[in-house]
């Protein structure tokens, strides 16, 4: 392993553990005494996104990472639950079994979680990923959203899209 510090190709482990689908190790560095970080995961065999101009590119999780914390910046969610959603997805998208797979699969599958874990995140997603022609396309996706929230919101935890008189008491309003 070389050092990030001198470039050296000499190092020792310090400590090792498992994590996830992998192994997290501290190593120290011989020449510079330098510590770092390496993470280690198996990769299964190689899976391929076919994109909507049928391209096709390797699936990288930092990709799917990058889009749902876009989604979900500044919400107030439990921690962790950005890279769990992505191991999620991406164990689900290995376990087809298919050597490619559609960005719009993806797409859904983040768009079902979101859904699930914040209805802001959602509709930020899917302003993306939808590419709404206009005002209107986005306004029909939260009329959907409301309509299913009124009868979903006390099994989620989740406040309602639009205020009512719970959430005029909860916002001192």
């Amino acid at each position: 392993m070389r050092c990030p510090y001198c470039d050296s190709n000499d190092s020792r482990v310090i400590d090792s553990r498992d994590i996830n689908n992998g192994v997290r190790r501290r190593r120290q560095c011989i020449e510079c005494n330098s510590r770092f970080t390496t993470y280690e995961r198996v990769t299964s065999s190689s899976l391929f996104v076919v994109k909507k101009d049928d391209r096709r590119e390797d699936f990288d999780k930092d990709k799917l990472l990058t889009g749902i914390r876009k989604a979900c910046e500044k919400r107030p969610l439990p921690a962790g639950i950005v890279d769990r959603i992505a191991d999620d997805i991406e164990a689900e998208l290995f376990q087809f079994g298919k050597a490619e797979i559609t960005s719009y699969t993806i797409g859904d599958m983040v768009m079902e979680r979101l859904r699930e874990l914040d209805y802001i995140a959602y509709i930020r997603f899917a302003s993306i990923y939808r590419d709404f022609a206009d005002i209107t396309d986005l306004k029909q996706e939260v009329d959907t959203l409301i309509d299913t929230s009124d009868q979903t919101n006390q099994k989620k935890g989740q406040l309602s899209l639009l205020l009512d008189d719970r959430n005029k008491t909860l916002t001192g309003e």
